[in-house]
């Protein structure tokens, strides 16, 4: 990614107000609704300025974006994306995630359900690894009925910037830098896209972003980092659900490019 466009990015973050990590902390919305949103670096800039008088920036450690690392984990055939592409309500997702800023880790099992509510366990563990303990499998199983033998699939790597609304139970994240690994497979990087997303109790349509979004033709949709991630690394997976993304991922790309 070209640095000029970073630090206008950076220098856009500085007029919004800060918010503490232990703020976030105390409003995490592990029960929640969320909506995503796809868009190119120069409407991410564009959008940005919009929402500075209502929402505060998440600082640690003086910087306002934050690194993280994903390793996801999946059964042999892949049941987790596979849920996904047939378009089960009901479905999970396990991982690893570690704040790459803090040194903070997680093993986290993330739920939807058939009201389209989202749901996050986690538990602190001490690093990423490739293999889950008996202890780790003991966690998983006591939020979700999967199979014991997961395996690490997918590598993600990306840095988020968090918005936290002034006055509502509100965050927005916004992830970018994307890249994704696989064994021995080169990095795929992604790094005019963005993906956003708004989290609350319960989705409102009148919330700041919401309305901006909307204004700038940026529309809500459904999308899975870990699925994109197995999509564009693997060949002999099924796509059929997420070929529309990756035709605009690709749109928003030559977009940015232009």
């Amino acid at each position: 990614m070209q640095i000029d466009i970073v630090k206008n990015e950076l220098n856009i973050l500085q007029g919004f107000e800060t918010v503490s990590l232990q703020t976030i902390l105390e409003t995490a919305l592990l029960d929640r609704e969320d909506t995503k949103y796809l868009l190119n670096r120069s409407d991410f800039q564009r959008l940005l300025p919009r929402l500075k008088e209502e929402y505060f920036v998440l600082e640690t450690q003086g910087t306002r974006s934050t690194v993280y690392q994903t390793l996801y984990f999946d059964s042999t055939s892949l049941e987790c994306y596979n849920l996904h592409q047939r378009g089960k309500r009901n479905r999970v997702k396990i991982r690893i995630r570690k704040y790459m800023d803090s040194q903070d880790t997680f093993l986290e099992v993330k739920k939807k359900n058939n009201k389209g509510r989202t749901v996050k366990f986690r538990k602190p563990i001490s690093d990423i690894h490739t293999s889950l303990s008996e202890e780790d499998l003991n966690f998983v199983r006591s939020v979700c009925d999967f199979p014991n033998e997961l395996q690490p699939t997918l590598l993600n790597t990306f840095r988020r910037v968090t918005l936290l609304h002034k006055k509502r139970d509100e965050r927005i994240t916004f992830d970018i830098d994307l890249s994704f690994k696989q064994q021995e497979k080169e990095d795929i990087v992604l790094d005019d896209i963005v993906i956003a997303e708004l989290k609350q109790e319960h989705f409102d349509r009148e919330t700041r972003f919401a309305q901006v979004a909307k204004q700038m033709q940026i529309r809500p949709v459904r999308v899975s980092k870990y699925c994109l991630g197995v999509a564009l690394l693997l060949d002999n997976v099924k796509k059929n659900r997420i070929k529309s993304k990756l035709r605009r991922i690709a749109k928003l790309a030559g977009k940015a490019a232009s």
